[in-house]
């Protein structure tokens, strides 16, 4: 693990397995200011740490994905899992979620609640934290482990409150300059008529508009399922990470099968029609990053994927924070508006 600047910050860390070694880990930072204060302008965090960038760029360069020389890295035999098979682990109720990651990666995560409107909803997990000193914002889809916290978190099915509790802190983000990194894992926004009838579409599109505006480092890191517009609403970011086995998709397989051939029992072949895993999702340039889970299925610890996911996690805040605020939102509108270009072929 790589470690940046001075400081002391410690911090508590989760049960099963997920604690790290604090001494070495956590002993020094990307920046030292507290949560309440104005934070350094995102070009003097870059400067501070330009020394440290080259380490962790060739630390992480090994699983970020440049479309250009995947062949040459051996990107194609990646593929041979079918997407069905990845479908089925990235649902695997023993994959690490969201609460697993924000302990194994972050300290002091000080947890906000409610939407400031309504309600709180727990589905949505969200508030500020350290990672290696360095104040970030960290909003979370979160799935339970059993059928309580299943039902606490509403299967990973956001209400349109948990949409606005994200958008609410993300504006706070951007007034002090942290980082946001947002943790994807839901089926999809939840259906529900209560959920229609306090605005459901309205919450997540303007999500979508407000993520696509602002003025900091956005980092997207998929852990499981990205399912349609409940995962898109928290995915408008300038690096998309994805684990190895987590999907990203217009919607479920079944519900792809069910529309487009009247088959809900198709899904397997829906999901290799879809183009729904992360080398797919890599290989059309939407994700930045693919990081191994090794042997699957991926369980509780995974200390080795938690040290991968944290070197690309630097690495990348390394490289984005010096940019000035207006070209970070450019560069995300414009990542986006690539997604699903076509080029027209015209024949001899």
């Amino acid at each position: 693990m790589q470690n940046f600047g001075s400081g002391n910050q410690q911090g508590s860390h989760g049960s099963q397995g997920a604690k790290r070694q604090q001494g070495s880990r956590r002993q020094q930072g990307l920046g030292q200011q507290g949560f309440g204060q104005q934070a350094p302008s995102a070009q003097a965090i870059g400067e501070q740490l330009s020394e440290q960038l080259s380490s962790m760029q060739q630390a992480a360069s090994q699983y970020v994905i440049n479309p250009l020389a995947k062949a040459a890295k051996g990107f194609i035999n990646q593929v041979t899992t079918p997407a069905s098979k990845r479908v089925e682990l990235a649902r695997d109720p023993g994959r690490p979620n969201a609460d697993y990651f924000i302990n194994a990666l972050f300290t002091q995560f000080m947890e906000m609640h409610g939407d400031r409107l309504d309600k709180d909803d727990n589905s949505i997990k969200g508030g500020i934290a350290y990672f290696h000193d360095l104040p970030v914002t960290v909003i979370a889809q979160c799935k339970g482990k059993n059928l309580e916290d299943n039902l606490k978190y509403n299967f990973g099915m956001p209400n349109p409150q948990g949409y606005r509790k994200a958008m609410r802190l993300a504006k706070q983000a951007e007034k002090f300059g942290r980082p946001i990194i947002t943790i994807i894992d839901t089926p999809g926004a939840y259906p529900g008529v209560e959920a229609e009838e306090k605005g459901q579409g309205e919450a997540i599109a303007r999500s979508i508009a407000l993520f696509s505006s602002l003025k900091v480092p956005v980092i997207a890191l998929f852990i499981g399922e990205g399912g349609s517009g409940g995962a898109l609403a928290l995915g408008v970011a300038n690096s998309i990470i994805m684990l190895e086995n987590a999907i990203y998709s217009i919607l479920s397989p079944e519900g792809f099968a069910a529309i487009l051939w009247k088959d809900a029992s198709r899904s397997k072949e829906a999901a290799s029609v879809m183009k729904l895993t992360s080398y797919d999702i890599a290989s059309f340039g939407i994700a930045d990053a693919v990081i191994p889970e090794g042997e699957p299925p991926l369980q509780m610890p995974c200390d080795d994927v938690v040290e991968r996911i944290d070197s690309v996690l630097v690495s990348e805040i390394l490289r984005l924070a010096p940019k000035d605020g207006e070209v970070l939102a450019q560069e995300r509108y414009e990542k986006f508006r690539k997604i699903g270009k076509c080029i027209e072929m015209k024949g001899e």
